[in-house]
């Protein structure tokens, strides 16, 4: 099965390569962006939030940011003014974003991507990074 699929990844990050090795371990070849390279324009930052049916502040994140240090969690913030400090910041995007055909997620945690690839794409056991497995032999959601 051939779709396109493109994370807003973070190579440091162990959500981002937990979904990462799942849209492989589904078969598919996305197109990774390194997002704190190659920063999303604000037109495409603020589809990604709207998509994913988020809030602004949904997206942002927090630990091991300069969240606190900007007064981000100032309730007086506006959505502009918080994509502004994402666009200068770009660490302060939550990760990852992934898009497919069927839909857009902030996959936190890595499982959420299941909602958005075909569920008979996986075939045999997946496991997280920290051994937690997410996957059966099948390649059916473990409970």
């Amino acid at each position: 099965m051939i779709m396109d699929v493109t994370i807003y990844h973070n190579p440091e990050c162990g959500t981002s390569r937990n979904t990462l090795a799942l849209i492989h371990h589904a078969g598919f070849e996305p197109i990774v962006i390194d997002y704190l390279k190659a920063t999303p324009s604000r037109e495409q930052l603020v589809k990604l939030i709207a998509d994913a049916g988020l809030r602004v502040r949904d997206a942002i994140r927090q630990k091991g940011t300069p969240y606190a240090e900007l007064g981000l969690d100032d309730p007086a913030l506006t959505d502009d003014q918080l994509i502004d400090a994402m666009l200068n910041q770009p660490i302060l995007i939550n990760r990852p974003f992934v898009v497919t055909p069927l839909g857009t997620r902030l996959c936190r945690p890595s499982e959420i991507i299941l909602d958005i690839l075909p569920e008979d794409a996986f075939s045999g056991p997946f496991s997280k990074e920290d051994g937690a497995p997410l996957l059966d032999e099948k390649g059916k959601r473990v409970v």
